[in-house]
């Protein structure tokens, strides 16, 4: 209840709320906000959202090791109340001249990663790759943190894959393979 209040606090406010349960945000060599360690970064031209944290870090340090720096690295939280969402941070990398690509990370639960697919159909003009966590996950079963169950048949890994193939985007089938698609 306590995101719910903070939520509606702040939705008619300038201010953007990211998280909660989120490693934060990172722009390589400019800022950092939160618990994402800034070492795995450099500055580049890709743009990463993602809900997990840890698998973020596997990524940016997998890019940064391939030359492909960030521009900046945003966890959004994995939780099924959250501030910024993934569509959120697509618009945000498609409006900034500095990211020419972009990574999407996403696992098990809710509907944000297809309604990312639907917003990258409709208005991306920059290449995404994605992965997916959770492919192996059973129905029912709560994976990492709150947002991460699939109830209903919906939220599976492989409605979110073909969603966002459908829409254009590389999904990888483990997150070393990102860099690769983004050449």
């Amino acid at each position: 209840h306590d995101m719910m209040r903070v939520y509606d606090y702040i939705k008619d406010t300038d201010s953007r709320l990211v998280g909660p349960n989120c490693p934060g945000l990172l722009t390589p060599g400019q800022a950092k906000i939160g618990i994402m360690p800034g070492y795995i970064a450099t500055p580049g031209y890709v743009g990463v959202v993602s809900k997990s944290g840890t698998l973020t870090y596997e990524v940016v340090y997998a890019l940064t090791n391939e030359g492909m720096g960030q521009t900046t690295c945003i966890g959004i939280g994995g939780d099924p109340i959250i501030g910024t969402n993934f569509v959120d941070v697509l618009q945000m990398f498609e409006d900034d001249p500095q990211t020419e690509k972009v990574v999407l990370i996403g696992e098990i639960g809710g509907r944000a990663e297809v309604d990312a697919a639907d917003f990258i159909k409709a208005n991306m003009t920059k290449p995404v790759a994605a992965f997916i966590a959770g492919k192996s996950a059973p129905e029912g079963t709560r994976m990492g943190h709150a947002g991460a169950i699939v109830e209903g048949g919906e939220g599976t890994a492989a409605e979110k894959i073909e969603a966002l193939e459908e829409a254009g985007v590389r999904v990888a089938s483990n997150p070393e393979e990102i860099p690769a698609l983004l050449k």
